[in-house]
């Protein structure tokens, strides 16, 4: 499904409706289409995955933002296809993403697979082993941003996934949903470790099971020598992520998590890329949280010239937290940011669909992968 061209709706170029998609949110007129949408946890809540022009992105559909939004997402037929319109004019064919037929699915012991993993965007496999962190605990640590709590309190989730779990559902996630990698996330524990520990343990239990590209993500460990054993686990990719990127803002914003500072996370990337290979490191960067643009930039530089792909996207607040009235940044600035950050990323030989795992190569949080994608063409 592609943009539409009429005299009533002019053509927006697909990177530009996806920036567009992810300030503002969509309304949906059949709530019942956001039935597989999220709400709280970790990674992309309170969104909805919507393929548009072959790209699946993850767009706001439970947030302030989109309840007021000009984009309306039109009732899907049998097939999950639908339109979007902007005031009242159609701007895009689009689909949704099935629901999974894994999530029909329970554990010997009882517990649904979709407590276990979830799917992420279209193909992407995604779950919080630890659902719990000791950054949660205290409003004066967490991050502000963080949900991690909601779907455990609300049920929706397990406290802690076995290897064994998550072998069992990713084994069936490849063979009912073709399911094409895997993301493990983890809040952070006690120890040192920050949760690679539990991290090779989970990959070890996957790739027990089947033979899926997963990446592990956590903070960067006190000793470089688990980046090694988290290799030799299984895992195939690793994602330490920063979310902000000056000091300043990252005290405010994550005071917890920004103890551990960007000197050290540069550490981290440089002794992990010889060890996952250039491209195959990445972190996440939300943009609209207070770094400026040349923040942004100047990160994303020095990132790109270690061999450590930075994905970039626009900050979306989520119900329930302290952030949840933060503005999300405009598509302008989205824009300003993503268009040289692809040509740097091309530049430096580093490219989504090369990463053969994680939030990089779904991609689906935000657009950059659209605009590396027209620098292809």
């Amino acid at each position: 499904m592609k943009p539409m061209t009429s005299e009533a709706s002019p053509t927006l170029a697909t990177e530009d409706l996806i920036n567009e998609l992810q300030s503002f949110g969509v309304r949906l007129v059949d709530p019942s289409a956001g039935a597989n949408s999220r709400r709280g946890g970790a990674g992309p809540s309170d969104h909805k995955a919507i393929t548009i022009d072959g790209m699946t992105v993850m767009a706001p559909v439970h947030t302030a933002p989109a309840f007021e939004s000009p984009y309306l997402v039109e009732k899907p037929d049998a097939f999950g296809r639908s339109r979007i319109t902007r005031d009242g004019a159609a701007i895009a064919e689009v689909s949704f993403p099935l629901a999974p037929k894994f999530y029909g699915l329970t554990t010997a012991d009882g517990v649904p697979y979709s407590h276990i993993a979830t799917l992420h965007g279209r193909d992407v496999l995604a779950t919080t082993v630890l659902q719990t962190c000791i950054r949660y605990q205290s409003r004066t640590k967490t991050c502000q941003f963080c949900a991690i709590g909601q779907s455990l309190a609300a049920g929706r989730t397990i406290a802690h996934k076995t290897p064994e779990q998550l072998g069992e559902v990713a084994e069936a996630a490849v063979r009912l949903d073709g399911v094409k990698h895997m993301v493990m996330t983890t809040g952070t524990p006690k120890g040192s470790d920050r949760g690679a520990a539990v991290l090779a343990e989970s990959a070890a239990g996957v790739k027990a099971r089947v033979n899926l590209p997963v990446q592990v993500q956590c903070e960067p460990p006190d000793d470089d020598a688990w980046f090694g054993r988290l290799r030799e686990s299984g895992a195939d990719a690793l994602g330490m992520h920063l979310e902000a990127v000056s000091e300043p803002v990252r005290q405010r914003i994550m005071p917890g998590k920004a103890t551990v500072s960007v000197d050290r996370y540069f550490e981290a990337f440089a002794a992990a890329v010889p060890v996952f290979g250039r491209g195959q490191v990445s972190t996440y960067i939300l943009a609209g949280l207070g770094d400026t643009r040349e923040e942004l930039l100047g990160i994303c530089e020095r990132l790109t010239a270690i061999g450590v792909y930075p994905f970039l996207v626009p900050f979306t607040p989520i119900s329930g937290t302290p952030l949840e009235s933060h503005p999300t940044p405009s598509a302008a600035f989205m824009a300003s940011i993503l268009g040289p950050l692809s040509r740097m990323l091309v530049t430096s030989g580093l490219k989504a669909v090369d990463v053969k795992a994680g939030c990089a190569k779904c991609g689906a949080c935000s657009a950059l992968a659209t605009y590396e994608r027209g620098l292809a063409q």
